[in-house]
């Protein structure tokens, strides 16, 4: 009789479960039981396996085989078990030293011919294992960059079964050359792009190298105040809502917002990489996402694509996908208003949790919101003279798809108004680039961090209410107009905490200490869109 074990590490959403594979053989007619909540994908891993180490010239053990998968509670799916499934079993043969693989984490699918290949979650996996203190790992070659990004772990990245036994067995390592013919995309790498899963939808849009063309904020003609509103959008992580008549620029101005976001942080950029590898849309060859993503899903995505959900285990949506990033619904009163409802949790508690019968993951999802509407469902309702039909009954149903509870949670509301004819011909100038407003932002952001340092909160957004009231206070007198709005029913007691936190964003936009009596006007003019002056006379400048 012989026994082996070796490691790998179930996904549950973007957390990892170390599990252990156990391989036992004993006398009695050659058979292959494979135990411990195995998916369809999984069970199959018998027939890959078996050709897989018979065509890397391993002899196959002719006796009883038992592989069990434990903890069996833990659901496991995927091909990601078939390298630690082969070397279990070539463990227990004995063909390997039992030794050599016991602590040993291996991630990989097995093709016929013996060939390791790619799969998903690489490094979210990596991070499980280092945090159960396994320290070597066994990764396919073209994910070895991904699992390499976990510190303190020694991997290992093989491009056959064969080279693996070699290495583990003290024998010369053979050299295995690529089968896919040059200039062809490699089909090794089909596993780790899933189609529809987000490439060429603006999930993706940003390089994980931030390099390549990125559309700048001086294309916009005019639109000084939501401008302003981008920065402050970015300064603070507050979220935008941007309505307007088709034209003025709407979409233009939220596709340049995640340019001026600052590089994600190394630990921001672990995050966002262990969604992105899990859903299946991190590039190749560029294992570490470090700039913001933009996530941009069509208005007839279901709730499911949005927060997440799927068949069996939930996989990440796209509040999850713009994680650290910008979440930007085109045409917001086109989608679903359930799907719409559903985007309150995760806005106020950056993570999202998502029940199914096959289990409860929490995944990420502490995003920056941008709304893009139109006033009608002609759009012309605002415009003089456009000749807008639609009835007062149709204008109200309309604008009552974004709900009340959704809309308290939007921090700035701008109204985009249609360009001028002296904006559009360059003659009013052009607006400050994406650079210039980027240096303004990283600078805002500098500040806040520095007053928040050892809160656990990293920007004003993120800062409670009771904080801002009680220690984060304004200077004196300066919320007088924001306590009458409040009297009048303009302010609830959440946008008067929103109102504080714009406050604080445009004050740190100018370099001041506390915000003043201007910087709350500014504030409540962003928010409830009545015209008080205060950006007429220069806003955050």
């Amino acid at each position: 009789m012989g026994f082996a074990r070796a490691c790998s590490v179930a996904l549950i959403g973007v957390e990892g479960v170390v599990v252990e594979v156990q391989a036992d053989l004993e006398p009695g007619v050659a058979a292959f039981t494979l135990v411990g909540l195995p998916d369809k994908s999984l069970v199959e891993s018998r027939d890959r396996v078996r050709a897989a180490v018979v065509n890397s010239g391993a002899e196959w053990p002719q006796k009883k085989l038992t592989v069990g998968l434990s903890p069996a509670s833990v659901p496991k799916g995927g091909s990601g078990f078939d390298l630690a499934v082969a070397c279990a079993v070539l463990g227990a043969a004995e063909r390997i030293d039992p030794a050599a693989i016991s602590d040993v984490v291996m991630i990989g699918e097995l093709g016929l011919d013996g060939r390791v290949r790619p799969v998903r979650g690489v490094l979210p996996a990596v991070l499980a294992a280092a945090e159960a203190g396994y320290r070597k790992v066994v990764v396919p070659e073209q994910t070895a960059g991904e699992a390499a990004l976990v510190p303190g772990v020694s991997v290992l990245g093989v491009r056959s079964l064969r080279q693996l036994i070699a290495v583990l067995s003290d024998e010369p390592v053979p050299d295995e050359q690529e089968s896919d013919q040059e200039g062809r995309p490699s089909t090794m790498l089909a596993g780790l792009m899933v189609p529809g899963a987000g490439i060429g939808t603006g999930l993706a849009r940003v390089s994980a190298r931030g390099e390549g063309h990125h559309p700048d904020l001086a294309d916009v003609a005019g639109q000084e105040t939501p401008r302003l509103a981008l920065a402050v959008a970015a300064a603070g992580g507050h979220h935008l809502l941007l309505s307007g008549p088709p034209g003025a620029g709407k979409t233009m101005l939220a596709e340049r917002l995640s340019a001026i976001l600052p590089t994600l942080t190394r630990q921001e950029s672990l995050e966002v990489t262990a969604v992105h590898s899990v859903a299946g849309i991190l590039p190749p060859g560029e294992p570490l996402v470090t700039r913001a993503p933009y996530c941009a899903p069509h208005h007839s995505a279901t709730m499911q694509s949005l927060v997440g959900g799927g068949n069996g285990m939930p996989r990440p949506g796209a509040v999850s996908l713009a994680h650290r990033g910008v979440l930007f619904l085109d045409e917001a009163p086109e989608f679903s208003v359930r799907a719409l409802d559903a985007l309150r949790q995760p806005l106020e508690s950056g993570h999202v949790v998502v029940a199914r019968s096959a289990g409860v993951v929490r995944l990420p999802a502490r995003f920056l919101m941008v709304l893009a509407a139109n006033p009608c469902p002609c759009g012309r309702y605002t415009l003089i003279g456009a000749g807008c039909e639609c009835p007062p009954s149709s204008v109200r149903r309309y604008q009552a798809r974004l709900s009340g509870p959704l809309l308290d949670r939007v921090d700035l509301r701008v109204v985009v108004a249609p360009v001028t004819r002296e904006d559009l011909m360059g003659r009013g100038g052009r607006g400050e680039s994406t650079a210039v407003v980027a240096a303004r932002v990283r600078e805002a952001r500098a500040r806040a961090a520095e007053r928040l340092a050892g809160t656990g909160w990293t920007t004003n957004s993120e800062v409670p209410g009771h904080e801002l009231r009680t220690r984060l206070l304004a200077a004196p007198g300066a919320l007088r107009e924001a306590e009458r709005d409040m009297e009048r029913g303009l302010l609830t007691a959440r946008g008067l905490d929103r109102v504080l936190r714009v406050a604080w964003t445009v004050a740190d936009l100018r370099g001041a200490d506390r915000p003043e009596a201007s910087d709350i006007s500014v504030a409540l003019e962003l928010r409830t869109g009545i015209a008080r002056g205060a950006l007429a006379r220069g806003g955050a400048s």
